[in-house]
């Protein structure tokens, strides 16, 4: 059966920007089935809106569905997998978190559900195979340390801490990622075509 990646964008993120388009072309040239969701009103992210849309835009999912989630869109992927009575093949968590620091007041407030309103993680780990996280050393709104232990601890999670990456977005220039890609294959068990060059500079083996 074909594999499919599902992959959240952040707050206000776009499926267009950063790696995104990138990850999305070298995965479907490994024959993977990728959607790069468009969440809705990406500024004002809502737990109550993001969730549903995405169980509506999935159409179900089973150990041959794999997500993607960059920052809030690894809360909104927990939030689903907390929902769920089954079991998906796996997630990868960019910049993923538990707590934000550096916002604004007003960032503060839309924030506020995301980090306050409790995950039911037992849940999560029945519904979930493996789970590895990316954190970057100087993420302006995630403690990298904070988060790797947290993951680790609570979800047995692969934490993976990549130096100066800032929050992995567009804004920090991040347009190709090949660890990302290098551990998505792991997980998917899936092999590039023989034409596939996985990123600039890279020596990856697979």
């Amino acid at each position: 059966m074909t594999k499919r990646a599902i992959i959240v964008h952040g707050w206000g993120g776009n499926p267009q920007e950063g790696w995104f388009p990138w990850l999305k072309d070298k995965l479907k040239d490994c024959g993977v089935d990728v959607v790069v969701l468009a969440m809705p009103d990406p500024e004002t992210p809502k737990i109550g809106e993001w969730v549903p849309f995405l169980y509506e835009q999935i159409n179900g999912s089973d150990e041959n569905t794999f997500f993607i989630g960059h920052s809030i869109g690894c809360q909104t992927i927990l939030r689903y997998l907390e929902k769920i009575s089954n079991r998906i093949g796996g997630a990868i968590f960019v910049a993923g978190w538990f707590n934000l620091k550096g916002l604004n007041e007003e960032e503060k407030k839309i924030a506020e559900p995301w980090t306050e309103l409790n995950v039911n993680f037992e849940k999560v780990k029945q519904n979930i195979n493996k789970l590895v996280v990316f954190l970057s050393s100087n993420d302006p709104y995630v403690d990298p340390v904070l988060s790797g232990q947290m993951f680790k601890t609570i979800l047995g999670a692969k934490v993976i801490e990549e130096r100066d990456r800032g929050h992995y977005s567009g804004e920090d220039n991040i347009i190709e990622f090949p660890s990302l890609l290098e551990e998505a294959m792991k997980m998917l068990d899936v092999r590039p075509s023989k034409s596939m060059a996985i990123g600039e500079n890279d020596d990856y083996k697979f």
